[in-house]
Protein backbone atom coordinates (compact mmCIF):
# COMPACT_ATOMS: atom_id res chain seq x y z
CA UNK A 1 0.00 0.00 0.00
CA UNK A 2 2.99 2.25 0.79
CA UNK A 3 4.78 1.75 -3.10
CA UNK A 4 1.14 2.51 -3.89
CA UNK A 5 0.57 5.71 -2.54
CA UNK A 6 4.34 6.87 -3.50
CA UNK A 7 3.40 5.90 -7.17
CA UNK A 8 0.14 8.36 -6.68
CA UNK A 9 2.36 11.16 -5.36
CA UNK A 10 4.81 10.95 -7.96
CA UNK A 11 2.15 11.88 -10.47
CA UNK A 12 2.78 8.81 -12.28
CA UNK A 13 -0.71 7.84 -13.94
CA UNK A 14 -2.49 4.89 -12.89
CA UNK A 15 -3.07 2.39 -15.21
CA UNK A 16 -7.31 2.47 -16.48
CA UNK A 17 -8.58 -0.45 -17.50
CA UNK A 18 -10.19 -0.29 -20.89
CA UNK A 19 -13.61 -1.27 -21.02
CA UNK A 20 -15.14 -2.93 -24.20
CA UNK A 21 -18.51 -2.70 -24.43
CA UNK A 22 -20.04 -6.09 -25.11
CA UNK A 23 -23.37 -7.28 -25.84
CA UNK A 24 -25.38 -9.30 -24.22
CA UNK A 25 -25.21 -12.70 -25.42
CA UNK A 26 -28.95 -13.94 -25.22
CA UNK A 27 -29.30 -17.88 -24.69
CA UNK A 28 -31.66 -18.85 -27.97
CA UNK A 29 -33.32 -21.83 -25.48
CA UNK A 30 -34.79 -18.72 -22.88
CA UNK A 31 -36.47 -16.69 -25.36
CA UNK A 32 -38.32 -19.92 -26.91
CA UNK A 33 -39.34 -20.91 -23.48
CA UNK A 34 -40.78 -17.36 -23.16
CA UNK A 35 -42.73 -17.94 -26.36
CA UNK A 36 -43.91 -20.93 -25.38
CA UNK A 37 -44.82 -19.74 -21.92
CA UNK A 38 -47.76 -17.40 -23.71
CA UNK A 39 -49.52 -20.57 -25.54
CA UNK A 40 -52.71 -21.15 -23.79
CA UNK A 41 -51.71 -24.71 -22.67
CA UNK A 42 -49.13 -22.96 -20.63
CA UNK A 43 -50.81 -20.17 -19.38
CA UNK A 44 -53.35 -22.23 -17.96
CA UNK A 45 -50.84 -24.55 -16.27
CA UNK A 46 -49.00 -21.28 -14.82
CA UNK A 47 -52.25 -20.31 -13.49
CA UNK A 48 -53.26 -23.59 -11.69
CA UNK A 49 -49.56 -23.56 -10.08
CA UNK A 50 -50.05 -19.74 -8.93
CA UNK A 51 -53.32 -20.75 -7.40
CA UNK A 52 -51.76 -23.54 -5.80
CA UNK A 53 -48.80 -21.09 -4.50
CA UNK A 54 -51.58 -18.26 -3.36
CA UNK A 55 -53.66 -21.34 -1.28
CA UNK A 56 -50.20 -22.83 0.37
CA UNK A 57 -48.83 -19.61 1.14
CA UNK A 58 -51.74 -18.15 2.85
CA UNK A 59 -52.16 -21.56 5.35
CA UNK A 60 -49.49 -21.46 8.29
CA UNK A 61 -49.85 -25.54 8.91
CA UNK A 62 -50.09 -27.22 5.79
CA UNK A 63 -48.24 -30.23 4.27
CA UNK A 64 -49.66 -29.54 0.94
CA UNK A 65 -47.18 -28.45 -2.27
CA UNK A 66 -47.11 -27.63 -5.82
CA UNK A 67 -44.83 -30.38 -6.78
CA UNK A 68 -47.51 -32.05 -9.00
CA UNK A 69 -48.51 -28.22 -10.76
CA UNK A 70 -44.69 -27.32 -11.33
CA UNK A 71 -43.76 -30.31 -13.08
CA UNK A 72 -47.30 -29.90 -15.20
CA UNK A 73 -46.23 -26.23 -16.04
CA UNK A 74 -42.78 -27.30 -16.85
CA UNK A 75 -43.85 -30.45 -18.94
CA UNK A 76 -46.20 -28.20 -20.74
CA UNK A 77 -43.45 -25.56 -21.34
CA UNK A 78 -40.65 -28.22 -22.57
CA UNK A 79 -43.12 -29.76 -24.77
CA UNK A 80 -43.76 -26.54 -26.35
CA UNK A 81 -40.06 -25.78 -26.40
CA UNK A 82 -38.93 -29.58 -27.94
CA UNK A 83 -40.95 -28.86 -30.65
CA UNK A 84 -39.88 -25.53 -31.94
CA UNK A 85 -36.20 -26.17 -30.98
CA UNK A 86 -36.41 -29.13 -33.64
CA UNK A 87 -38.51 -27.21 -35.78
CA UNK A 88 -35.71 -24.64 -36.02
CA UNK A 89 -32.47 -28.31 -36.04
CA UNK A 90 -34.51 -29.41 -39.33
Amino acid sequence: MVLEDKMIANGEPEEEEEEEEEEEMVDPLETVREKCEQTEHCVHTRERLEACETRVGSRSETTEDCTEELFDFLHARDHCVAHKVFQSIK
